[in-house]
């Protein structure tokens, strides 16, 4: 199986010698459950598109420092690509900017909430209307997070499967093949908290510092990882590492 990664946003330049990509993150998190998955990036932030939308398998969208309402030219772009893959019926999972762009695309509103940043471990609550590739979830879990934007207003046809009540539409469902999360499964400790220390002056202090606690909670990202593969092969069973 090929999953391709559109890369919307690159690591902080002086944490590329360490932490690499946003995709090299996403290949680290899912590469172990499956040693037959291949895994191919388009920078679609410098305007490297795939040819077509069969050129991977699934998709995932990666974060991003940038804002959907920004508008630029290859954010358009990849708003009709991640249409037509939604019309296609070929799976896409969208995290964090990744989560909302696919709204927009699909009709949704974003905006730099006034929540203010959402930094940290976080945790979210499975709704109702859990997908079926959760398998037994727990009701409850926990990621990391780094965003001042949300969705807002949902795209028509959006289920909300997890929420919290800082981020309502934490994570949303449309149909069998697209899906997308705000928090960040594939960070680790050791990035958020660099992430951290980067942005330090452009926190709030009690922002930072309540972030900062909060890496000592524990992280659902494996058990995470094998809910987004499960959905990236069509519900089909994930391999044992």
């Amino acid at each position: 199986m090929k999953i391709g990664i559109l890369e919307t946003g690159l690591v902080p330049e002086e944490l590329r010698d360490e932490f690499k990509s946003y995709p090299n993150m996403f290949e680290t998190m899912l590469g172990p459950l499956d040693p037959e998955l291949t895994f191919q990036t388009w920078t679609v932030l410098l305007d490297e598109f795939p040819e077509n939308l069969n050129a991977a398998d699934a998709w995932i969208v990666t974060g991003s420092k940038h804002g959907v309402y920004e508008n630029e030219p290859w954010m358009i772009r990849l708003q009709s690509l991640l249409r037509d893959i939604v019309t296609a019926q070929v799976p896409v999972f969208g995290v964090c900017f990744g989560h909302q762009i696919l709204a927009a695309a699909l009709g949704g509103k974003v905006v730099k909430s006034g929540n203010g940043w959402g930094i940290g471990v976080h945790e979210y609550t499975t709704g109702k209307q859990a997908p079926a590739w959760l398998g037994n979830a727990p009701e409850k879990f926990k990621l990391n997070a780094f965003h001042q934007d949300q969705v807002v207003e949902l795209p028509e046809g959006a289920t909300v499967w997890a929420s919290s009540e800082f981020c309502p539409y934490a994570a949303l469902l449309y149909g069998e093949t697209a899906a997308s999360i705000q928090p960040h499964p594939e960070f680790q400790r050791p990035y958020e908290e660099a992430l951290l220390k980067a942005r330090y002056a452009l926190l709030p202090e009690d922002v930072h510092s309540n972030a900062t606690a909060s890496l000592d909670e524990t992280t659902d990202s494996a058990l995470f990882a094998n809910w987004m593969l499960t959905f990236l092969r069509g519900k089909r069973a994930v391999k044992a590492a």
